[in-house]
């Protein structure tokens, strides 16, 4: 896969799952527990790690790309 397909995927889903997040903040989510929950347990650490691997993704990248290296 090439990297900006890849980008445009983890960019999208970010996007996409960030909705969820905003109706917890701003409407009615809050006050139904299995939306609350599905926001709090899954759409969230979902969107923290898609904004951390859009922002360090390629530092991780090349320190995990050493490790290969230096293990063989």
């Amino acid at each position: 896969m090439k990297a900006s397909v890849e980008r445009k995927i983890i960019r999208w889903l970010h996007i996409i799952l960030s909705i969820p997040i905003l109706g917890y903040i701003y409407g009615p989510v809050a006050s139904n527990p299995p939306a609350a929950n599905a926001v709090r347990w899954v759409f969230l650490p979902v969107v923290a790690l898609s904004g951390f691997w859009m922002w360090k993704g390629h530092w991780l990248r090349r320190k995990l790309g050493r490790r290969k290296q230096l293990a063989t």
